[in-house]
Formats: structure tokens, sequence, C-alpha cells
């Protein structure tokens, strides 16, 4: 089947770019805007709905609350009018003698305390005070002029007397109720009782409201809030704040105004108002906004406010509108998704049948591959076969030069060997020589203790051939030795040579466990300590250092001498096979190169230094398994 060639011409570059370019140039901005747009439709709605809300049910609180406080100023309503009643009040007014007046102190002194009021006082028509409940308190009213206070004011002319104010004398703030006192129809005096209102504020605060009570001025004279008391709600002109400054109604409070930063009125009695972060109303860093509900209190010129605070209702807002925001992302990702997705569903179709014409032209050629790499196969196959018998060769001709490595070492001590087993053969004959004489003597004593000896000479044969023994045998790749059973083992090998010079042994190392076959850390430390004994033939005091350390998951044995050294010529063919500075046949230069084999097979590593006090020191780094409990060696 031919395809049209028409059918896959690619479009001119300026159309195939354009409306890419648009939508990667237009399309995530415009996705912002409309995130942004219907994330505050969200707020919006999610707002105005909540402060409906709270408004309703803030309505209650404010019913609820104003009524509280009607309650509480209404108890204390009929008290001034009592006192028309109570003949000893209008006998003092007409006789105002020493005893009239202690007879009517105290008389207002029980009622005070029955009623729980603040004080109670009476006032003749001029505004003195004749008698008062606190005539006891060293700040009594008893004596006072109080008639320029609004309440006497009043009361004098037969009006009910409401007063908030801040007492002149002690500076102490209550609410005043006055009422004249009438005797034949003529005022004769003035009753009033002061009530504090401050357990109302407790009561709020308790319950966390916010609220406060306004007078007829403005003025909040109660709040939940001790920052906003005697603060102006509305604008007070210097006028009034002069007229109240001359009243003392305020006593000398300068009245600041609580000014919102915003104010919205959104229903009769029920505004918006926002203060700034510097505002006394707020604590936080930021500004707050509260719904502000009004009701006038009854008989009284107050109003009561509710404050609900905004700022859970507008925290909730912000998440629906975000949560509005993130909905419509999703979804225009979503679409995005599956438009892109359409996109590549329809490229895949239109490129199936190429990809299927392809998919021939492959088959096809891997057919042709196929064949040469069957060949190939076949080739690779046999030169593995060659590598791996190549390398099995390599394997047992290295065994059999470590075997000859280790045949050289024993014939290299075949004259210390033979001298360690003569001494003992020439006691042996002659203590068993000896033994039969004692025996037909009849020493048995004697012939006991010879064949005692001779036990012991034959056990002592016995470790020397055992360790040659153990040291001819082949080794394995794999293994854990003892280091301090392979040093010991390689000393006894070398027993002889040792015992015949003033040599000086130190031995600073650990028993530790290293990764390498028992017998092959042998044979390393045998060619190692033998180097060294035919290092120091010249010395007269010779001395070697077995020093050992773990350093980085590895053990470092230093075997160091103080012989002649090496020269500078040879140190740079130590490691070479066959060479060596032994002079005539007792050296065949393959001792050093099997034990760095040996090492380097097991991971580890086999170095030279050379001290500056002279001598040379080999360095065995040997892969550490296990180092026991602290036994210096």
């Amino acid at each position: 089947m031919k395809c049209d060639p028409n059918l896959y011409r690619a479009a001119s570059p300026s159309l195939a770019v354009k409306p890419r370019l648009v939508r990667h140039l237009f399309l995530p901005p415009l996705i912002i805007a409309m995130m942004i747009g219907l994330g505050y439709i969200g707020f919006w709605i999610s707002e105005h709905y909540g402060i409906r809300s709270l408004g309703e049910n803030g309505q209650r609180q404010l019913e609820l609350h104003a009524r509280a406080v009607e309650s509480e100023i209404s108890k204390y309503t009929y008290l001034p009018s009592l006192l028309e009643l109570e003949t000893s009040v209008s006998q003092l007014l007409a006789d105002p003698t020493p005893e009239h007046r202690q007879r009517v102190n105290d008389y207002l002194e029980g009622l005070n305390r029955r009623s729980r009021s603040r004080a109670i006082y009476v006032m003749d028509t001029t505004g003195r005070v004749m008698a008062t409940s606190n005539w006891r308190d060293v700040d009594s009213y008893l004596g006072e002029d109080l008639s320029f206070r609004a309440y006497f004011q009043n009361a004098v002319r037969g009006q009910p007397g409401r007063f908030y104010g801040i007492g002149s004398t002690n500076g102490e703030p209550g609410y005043y109720l006055a009422h004249g006192l009438e005797e034949h129809g003529k005022i004769i005096g003035v009753a009033v009782v002061k009530v504090r209102l401050e357990a109302m504020e407790e009561r709020w605060q308790r319950a966390r409201l916010e609220a406060f009570v306004s007078d007829e001025n403005g003025i909040i004279i109660l709040s939940s809030d001790p920052a906003r008391r005697l603060k102006s709600v509305v604008p007070l002109s210097e006028e009034t704040k002069e007229k109240l400054a001359r009243s003392l109604q305020y006593y000398w409070f300068p009245l600041n105004e609580l000014q919102p930063l915003a104010r919205e009125t959104l229903s009769e009695g029920v505004e918006k108002l926002t203060f700034p972060a510097n505002s006394e109303l707020v604590s936080d860093d930021e500004n707050i906004s509260y719904l502000s509900q009004t009701r006038p209190l009854s008989d009284t010129p107050w109003n009561f406010t509710l404050l609900t605070p905004l700022q859970d209702l507008r925290r909730e807002a912000i998440n629906q509108g975000i949560l509005v925001a993130v909905a419509f992302a999703l979804c225009a990702f979503l679409l995005i998704a599956w438009n892109e997705r359409r996109k590549v569903i329809a490229t895949r179709l239109a490129a199936r049948e190429a990809l299927q014409e392809a998919n021939n032209q492959l088959e096809r050629r891997i057919a042709e591959r196929t064949t040469d790499l069957r060949a190939s196969n076949e080739r690779l196959k046999g030169q593995i076969r060659e590598r791996r018998h190549a390398e099995e060769t390599l394997r047992r001709a290295q065994d059999e030069l470590v075997q000859a490595g280790k045949l050289a070492a024993i014939g290299q001590m075949s004259t210390s060997i033979a001298h360690e087993l003569n001494q003992p053969l020439a006691a042996l004959r002659t203590l068993s020589g000896n033994t039969v004489r004692f025996l037909e003597r009849g020493q048995l004593d004697v012939a006991s203790t010879n064949l005692k000896t001779i036990n012991e000479l034959i056990d002592r044969m016995g470790r020397i051939t055992a360790s040659l023994r153990s040291f001819a045998r082949r080794g394995d790749d794999k293994g854990q030795a003892c280091l301090g059973k392979a040093v010991d083992a390689a000393l006894q090998l070398h027993g002889a040579r040792v015992e015949n010079t003033p040599l000086q042994l130190h031995r600073h190392f650990e028993a530790v466990q290293v990764q390498i076959d028992q017998t092959r850390l042998e044979q390393i430390l045998v060619n190692l300590i033998g180097n060294a004994l035919d290092a120091m033939q010249a010395q007269p005091q010779p001395e070697l250092w077995l020093e050992g350390e773990a350093f980085d998951g590895k053990y470092r044995l230093r075997v160091r001498d103080n012989g002649h050294g090496i020269d500078a010529e040879a140190r740079k063919h130590l490691f070479e096979p066959f060479f060596t500075t032994k002079p005539g046949e007792q050296g065949l230069g393959l001792g050093l190169t099997l034990s760095a084999s040996l090492a380097a097979a097991t991971g580890g590593h086999l170095g030279v230094e050379h001290p500056s006090s002279g001598g040379t020191a080999f360095v065995l780094s040997l892969p550490l398994v296990s180092l026991t409990p602290a036994e210096p060696i």
C-alpha cells in the first residue's frame, strides 16, 4: 500500500508555530487570571453569607446581653424613692442637727449594705451632702457640694436623675440614680444611689464577649476590654469636650476618639468596622475587622454594642476562595491533559502506518543481522573457551610456582632443619643406650626419667616435621587465618637460625583474624622473616620488629629489621620474578613476588618501606575479619 506523500507534508513554519506559541504565551496567564477571579468570587460569597449568619446569631446575643444590662440597672431604680418614706430623712432636711444626721447615716449605711450598692447619700436643695452611707470612710461624701452634677440639677427640678460619671472625691466611676424628695408637693432635698457596674464587665470577660456600653455623649462607660473604656465612639467637637471637662463627669480623662480604619454600614444598627494594627483594639500585627451591632437600652439614653470578630470568618472565606481556585486549576489541568492526550492519540494513529512500514524494514534487517550475530556468537564462544583454558593453565602454573617457592624455602632451610633433627637423634641414641644399661642394673627410676626425655625429644621432632608438612601443602584461595598462629609457625620454621643468633625480637601486634588461607599467610611470613634474618647476618646485635595496627577495615603487619638495607638500584626490582640480592644460589628471586601475589589475591597488599634509621620494613596489609579482645602479643 502506497501513501500519498502530500498527506504527511509538514505545514509552513509560520502556520505550525503560531498556534502552539499562542497557547504557550496566553493560556497560562488566562488560567491564572481566572483562578484569581473565581477565588475572589468564592471568597466574597463565603464572606457575605458568613456575615449574614454571624449577624443573625449576634442579634440574639445582643438582645440577651442588652436585657441583662437593663435588668442590672433597673433593680436599683426604686432605691432613691424609698427615702421619701423614711421620717428621719425629712427631719434631717428640716432640722440638720448632729443627732438627726447620725441617725440618717446609720440608716443609709444599713440600706447600702443590704442593697449592695456603692453608696447612698442625701443632699439638700443647695447640693450639699447632708448624710451618706460612707460616713465612716476617709473619702466620705459628707459635707461636699455636688450641685454641679447633672443628676442633682435634674432631680431638684423634679426630673429623674440618671448619670454615669467618675467621682470627684476618689476618682471612682459609677452609675448615679437621683430622685427629688418631696414633702407637701415641694422638693426639700435629693436622694442619690451610686452603683458600680464593673460586675457586668467581669461577666463579659469570663464569657469572652466583646461588648461595650456608650452613654448619651457617645463615651464608652462599660467595656469588656479596659483599653476601650472612656473612648469616644463619635467625633467630639471642641465645645463638647470643654463642656464635659467643666462638668467633671469623666474627671480629667482625655476622651480620645476610637476611630476605625474603615466603616461599612450593612443595615440599621449593624456595621462592619476595621481597626488598624496600631489600634488599642488590636494586639496583633495585622488589621482586624468586627461586626458591630448596636441596640439602645430601655429607660436610659445609653446604647449597647456587641462586637463579633471577623478574622475567623475571613480566614474561612479565604480558604473557600483558595479551594475554588484550586478546584478550577485542577479542572483546567485535567482539560489540558485530556486535550494533549487526544492530540497524542491522533498523532499515534497518523503515524501507525509509517511505523508499520518501519517495523517491516526493521524485521528484515533483524533477520539479516541475526545470521551475522550467530556466526559472531560461535566465534565468541570459542574465544571464551580458549580464554578459560588459558586462565586455568595460568592458575595451575601459579599454584605450581607457589609450591615451588615453598619447596625452595624448605630447601634453603634444610641445613637448619637437619641441625634441628640431628640434635634430638643424637640425644635419642645416647639415652636409649643408657636406658638399657639402667634396666639391666635395675635402676628403674633413672630409666623412667630417660624414657620421658625420649618422649619429649620425639614430640619436638614431630612438631618440626608437622610444621614442614603444613607449610609444604597447597593452600586455598579463600579462608581465614589467625595472625598469632601464623607468626608462631613461621618463627618455628626458622627456629635454628633464631636460636643461634643474639636476636632481639619485638612483638607488638594483636591476635586478629584476617581474610587469607592459614598456609598462605604462613608462607608470606616465612619469606619476610627469612629475608630479614638474611639481611641481619652481619649485624652484631640484630633486632626484628613485628608491629601491627588496624586501619580502614584492614590489618597492617610491619616486619622491620636493622640490617644493611637495600640500595637504590635494587629497590626498583624487588618484586620482579627471579630477582634476588642474595649471593650464589641461596635464593631463586620468587619469595617477594609470590608473597605479593598471595596478598593481592585476597584483596590485600605487600609494600616496602626504607626507614631513615636504617634497615628495611615490609608492610603486609590484609582484610580484617575480627579483632579478638585485647591480647597483645
